[in-house]
């Protein structure tokens, strides 16, 4: 616990209103700038630290002062929480900041979307820093509800809130040096704003040319040497484990060897996951790997800061007080949180209370019959009497392309539980359209059918089932929520977790969410999938941006070539 030199000062973390002027707290201080740890106290005046001084030894201090961690690169939609909802759980492990880009929703809901999210993160202590999506659509092969072109990317810039450009995605865009894709990374430089990379696979002199037009992040490398190629010519990288895409194991031993460019991230999180930890997570799992504790706290703490010029303090006299106490510097188990002086946590739970929210949204989508799901034999490519089939991939976003034998009943392509190649659907959610359809392997699914508004990034209905009947279930269960993530296990169960924000988010209480969502991936699980996060990867089964195969609503796409090998019909 920390200890208090004063025990008048000392507060009760609730009291966070009556918070008074000036606090005293005295522990064991991890400077990880000058990387050393010693007893000190720090005053706090005013939500700023105005001094630390070094105590005495003594063996009476237990636990560690920290700076607050920070999520480098989040889409708190992901979540499916509310950013005011985020914040509250996000506390509770230790995080003061994110730095968060809010193309999931500018997708859905354009401009008003990015201000949706900038407003309600006001309405907690939380330091949100958001960015201006620079890909919206993500590519022109999807079907979005919205764009934002350069002249909006421009408006978004000159707003001193807005911190970055969100990823580009669009790496193609820039190598050939797309007019529209440059307008937008100039306004970012002139702007004076760094621009955030995506870029997986891309090697060499492409990699090279990429960041050399001034992206300076990247955080979808799969490999270490992918990593280090970047990392030679100035880019920083950003480590993530999510609920689908981990790359923790791949890029951990590059800490010590670059520990003034690795960040850490989670990129997109469900709320479960939220739940049990954050970058708390990643700290304890470094450390365990034996890389020095100070390298693994600038990652966490200090690189965010100075990269993205964040207004959170690095534990610094004349810094805003954001500080977190800790039990001990191994699993990081967070005691207290603190931002701007005020004490964020009571009971284990974020002391500043939920906010109403009215929900925005886009939403024009019919519900479906099973007969809409058919694939007749002459609508689906076939060589040498083998099918293009996605292969979904543990833990990872890519996929791989495979070519397998499909099954036909009454000359319709249909599922296959015992060779596990499944049938997967998009239905454009924002005007009628032909429903665009595939099939995918690694679901595992024995019966039923899951769906989600939850589609990577347009967030068009994306669904895989064992049977059309069970599929236009769950699709309908979605469609009539405007919004959510379903579970049917075509017997007699079935679950929805409506998502009223954007198709995206929840209204509700965080760990209400969680617990329902907890709920839904369990029947998943009972249906057969053995995927850790099955409504994660499902999630990204529409992502075109990431190879290799996937499908868009406007159909089956090669993500290597960036065309499309079966048009929806």
């Amino acid at each position: 616990m920390l200890n208090y030199c004063h025990k008048s000062s000392y507060l009760q973390p609730h009291s966070i209103l009556m918070q008074p002027n000036t606090l005293k707290i005295t522990s064991q201080l991890v400077d990880i700038l000058a990387k050393s740890i010693y007893p000190a106290t720090i005053t706090i005046k005013n939500g700023l630290i105005h001094a630390i001084e070094r105590c005495a030894e003594t063996t009476e201090l237990t636990g560690f002062i920290l700076p607050g961690f920070i999520d480098s690169h989040v889409h708190i939609e992901s979540s499916m929480l509310v950013p005011s909802e985020f914040a509250r759980l996000a506390v509770v492990h230790g995080t003061v900041g994110t730095v968060s880009d809010p193309h999931e929703i500018a997708n859905v809901c354009g401009m008003e979307g990015v201000e949706f999210m900038m407003e309600n993160g006001k309405e907690t202590p939380f330091k949100f820093n958001f960015g201006a999506p620079s890909c919206v659509p993500a590519t022109s092969f999807e079907t979005a509800g919205a764009a934002l072109h350069s002249n909006d990317i421009i408006q978004l810039l000159a707003n001193p809130e807005i911190k970055y450009l969100s990823e580009m995605m669009n790496f193609p865009g820039v190598l050939q040096e797309d007019p529209e894709v440059m307008k937008k990374i100039a306004a970012a430089h002139r702007a004076g704003k760094p621009i955030d990379g995506h870029a997986p696979g891309l090697t060499g002199a492409a990699a090279k040319q990429y960041i050399e037009a001034g992206i300076s992040t990247d955080h979808e490398c799969f490999t270490a040497e992918e990593a280090v190629g970047k990392l030679i010519h100035g880019m920083k990288i950003i480590i993530r484990e999510g609920s689908a895409a981990k790359n923790f194991d791949a890029l951990v031993n590059l800490i010590d060897d670059h520990p003034n460019s690795i960040l850490f991230c989670s990129d997109d999180k469900h709320p479960d996951s939220l739940v049990n930890g954050h970058i708390n997570q990643l700290c304890a799992r470094a450390v365990a790997h034996g890389v020095n504790l100070f390298n693994v706290l600038k990652a966490a703490c200090i690189n965010p800061i100075l990269h993205y010029k964040l207004a959170i303090g690095m534990l610094r006299v004349g810094d805003p007080a954001d500080f977190i106490q800790v039990a001990n510097l191994v699993d990081f188990k967070v005691e207290q949180t603190y931002i701007n002086g005020v004490a964020m946590l009571q009971n284990g739970k974020a002391s500043f209370p939920s906010v109403a929210v009215n929900p925005i949204n886009r939403f024009h989508c019919k519900k479906i019959t099973a007969a809409d799901l058919a694939i007749p034999f002459h609508e689906y490519p076939v060589v040498d009497e083998l099918i293009p089939v996605i292969a979904a991939l543990e833990s990872q976003l890519i996929t791989h392309q495979l070519n397998l034998k499909g099954k036909l009943v009454n000359n319709n392509w249909v599922s296959d539980t015992e060779s596990d190649c499944l049938k997967m659907v998009v239905v454009n959610r924002y005007h009628p359209a032909p429903i665009a359809k595939c099939f995918v392997k690694n679901f595992q699914l024995k019966t039923g059918a899951i769906a989600s508004t939850v589609a990577h990034d347009s967030h068009n209905i994306v669904a895989i089932g064992v049977d059309d009947a069970s599929l236009a279930a769950a699709i309908n269960l979605v469609i009539e929520a405007q919004g959510g993530v379903s579970c049917v296990d075509g017997k007699n169960k079935t679950l929805l977790l409506p998502l009223p924000v954007a198709g995206l988010m929840s209204t509700d209480d965080g760990y209400l969410v969680a617990a329902q969502y907890t709920a839904i991936d369990a029947l998943a699980k009972e249906m057969g999938s053995t995927l850790s996060a099955p409504f994660m990867t499902l999630s990204f089964m529409a992502l075109l941006v990431i190879p290799h195969l996937k499908l868009s609503d406007k159909g089956l796409f090669d993500g290597d070539r960036f065309a499309f090998i079966n048009p929806a019909h």
